[in-house]
């Protein structure tokens, strides 16, 4: 139940709940020990009322132990010269498991202590998957945590027990520990002080991101829009609308001029017009999702159409940006408005039943939970989401750079995409609240149960066009699930798969080595395809994808005409600030 149907008789009671859960996030960090403990507890006594299980892990137990040992006796055998060759370890990191790829790691003792810790992580592995009775979502939870808090004790996070760290410090005689504990004092600082980090300072909107020319043409209480001058003699007679998620900044999608999408669309040829979301604070913490499509997407809509009448518009949503604007298109299909001319969504789900790892936080108690950090501060600060989001990835994202900055005493290049990272935005209590559950929770949108006005939004009213984009190594919309739109559409839709996450892989301008992407068109007619069998018969293109999908919009456009005015001065839209306009800049 959503806090905004509960009754005023139960504030009171309900506000000393709210006040207990705020003082518990300064220990459990924002996730909720209740959802943990439920997790564990049925994962707990399902194990132990399972003699079979246990037998079969004490047998798994026993099978590695042997396995370990007759790779120590191969491998002692190879060093007194009496071996047949190289020994084969008794077990390998996963593909993208990169810790141990070092050769160092292959000397002793430390091929021992990877081989153990990989060893135990398996049998973690097959202890919490597998267990009868389990639901599905606490298995997933109880092999998540178990999976981070092994993490937390890998060889290579260790100084004892990591060789490139031994082998750094005997080579610089100690200098990388002093430069690593000088790393670790100044990030301290910088965190209790609230100060950007090192390097992200060096990268400004509108100084050296975020720098395609344009203008700021419409403003309301939520979200600006900006309209990019032309690059070209002529344009492609739609423009572009494009609706970035309101979870980041708009500029991922205009990072430094080589990284940048809007300077790509422009220079191709097309009028662009992007939504920059403002960055709401606690005075904002009753818009709700129905705020964000009104006065975000349609009020887009709306200004584009009053800039280029009689032009149909080609809307582009990224993330999140792509859900409410799949909602937006279903709504206007719905009303009968045509002004799409098409529809693609990059890295946007649309069915939210497998939001992959993400589905660990979206549960009753862990939405409450959050529900409450809200209701204290009105909204939710990105910088708390952020830290679910490493969570994620914990291995890449947290425990290898700590390696890196604090033993290694090393300091990576901050990239123009890490410092968008680091400008964290804010979320709407009411907003985030509805999202969690109405999409992730209840699966609203997909099953046909999201409400505009009343009346209940259905994917299959949209008729245009639509490419969508996936990621192969998306945490946050894995590629399986953008692959479902299909089955919730009734209209042509062309798939693309490409390489990267779910931040790289969009923001991927040609010329960049080892990309690749998959590509095909599923027609209204045709029969469905499963992801699996689509991922196999498709084959793969080297380079970009941007190219193919501007291909794409071109195909889908009628003619090429002369740039469309900045702004529309008759029609209340004056031309106002320049790009990137005030709203990106609040923090």
């Amino acid at each position: 139940m959503s806090p905004y149907d509960l009754d005023l008789e139960h504030a009171p009671t309900l506000n000393v709940d709210r006040m207990v859960n705020v003082g518990l996030s300064t220990v459990w960090q924002g996730v909720s020990p209740t959802a943990l403990a439920k997790a564990y507890f049925d994962w707990g006594m399902h194990v132990g009322l399972s003699p079979g299980k246990q037998q079969w892990l004490v047998a798994k137990a026993l099978r590695k132990w042997h396995r370990f040992m007759l790779y120590t006796a191969a491998w002692a055998q190879e060093q007194a010269g009496q071996g047949t060759g190289p020994v084969t370890p008794c077990i390998e990191p996963l593909p993208q498991d990169r810790r141990f790829r070092d050769p160092l790691w292959q000397t002793w003792p430390f091929n021992f202590y990877y081989q153990t810790f990989l060893l135990a992580q398996q049998w973690a592995w097959n202890a919490t998957t597998g267990v009868r009775g389990v639901s599905r979502q606490h298995e997933e939870i109880v092999t998540f945590v178990t999976r981070q808090l092994l993490d937390i004790a890998s060889p290579s996070n260790f100084l004892l027990t990591n060789p490139l760290v031994i082998q750094k410090t005997v080579s610089t005689g100690g200098a990388n520990l002093w430069q690593g504990i000088y790393n670790w004092w100044t990030d301290a600082m910088r965190i209790a002080s609230g100060r950007v980090g090192n390097g992200e300072e060096r990268f400004e909107p509108g100084r050296n991101v975020a720098m395609t020319p344009g203008r700021v043409v419409m403003r309301n209480h939520l979200v600006e829009v900006i309209q990019y001058a032309p690059a070209t003699e002529t344009v492609q007679a739609e423009p572009v609308l494009i609706v970035p998620s309101w979870i980041m900044k708009y500029y991922i999608l205009d990072l430094s001029p080589a990284n940048s999408m809007v300077k790509y669309l422009v220079g191709r040829g097309h009028t662009v017009f992007v939504l920059s979301w403002k960055n709401p604070d606690a005075r904002d913490r009753d818009i709700g999702m129905d705020g964000y499509l009104k006065g975000g997407v349609l009020a887009g809509i709306d200004a584009v159409s009053r800039i280029v009448p009689e032009r149909r518009i080609h809307a582009v949503g990224y993330c999140l940006g792509g859900t409410i604007l799949s909602i937006g298109a279903a709504l206007l299909a719905r009303e009968r408005d045509e002004r799409l001319a098409s529809l693609s969504l990059l890295a946007a789900e649309t069915d939210f039943e497998e939001p992959g790892e993400l589905s660990l936080f979206i549960e009753e108690a862990q939405i409450t939970y959050l529900e409450d950090l809200m209701w204290e501060q009105g909204y939710l600060d990105g910088k708390q989401m952020a830290g679910a989001f490493r969570l994620l990835n914990s291995k890449d994202l947290v425990w290898s750079r700590m390696v890196e900055k604090y033993l290694l005493g090393e300091r990576e290049k901050v990239t123009d995409l890490m410092a968008w990272n680091a400008d964290a935005t804010r979320m709407p209590y009411r907003m985030h609240t509805e999202y969690l559950r109405t999409l992730y929770l209840n699966n609203d949108l997909a099953a046909g149960r999201y409400m505009v006005d009343g009346r209940p939004i259905a994917l299959t009213d949209i008729r245009v066009p639509m490419f969508v984009v996936g990621t192969e190594r998306d945490h946050v919309s894995p590629w399986r699930s953008v692959y479902k739109v299909q089955l919730h559409t009734d209209t042509d839709v062309t798939f693309l798969l490409t390489s990267g996450g779910h931040n790289v892989g969009i923001v991927n301008p040609p010329g960049v080595d080892h990309r690749h992407y998959r590509m095909a068109t599923h027609s209204a007619t045709d029969r469905y395809v499963d992801p699996e069998t689509w991922f196999a018969v498709n084959e793969s293109h080297p380079g970009s994808w941007w190219p193919a999908w501007t291909d794409w919009l071109a195909a889908h456009s009628t003619e090429r005409v002369a740039p469309p005015p900045m702004g529309r001065m008759e029609a209340g839209l004056p031309p106002l600030d320049a790009a990137p306009g005030p709203y990106v800049l609040a923090r």
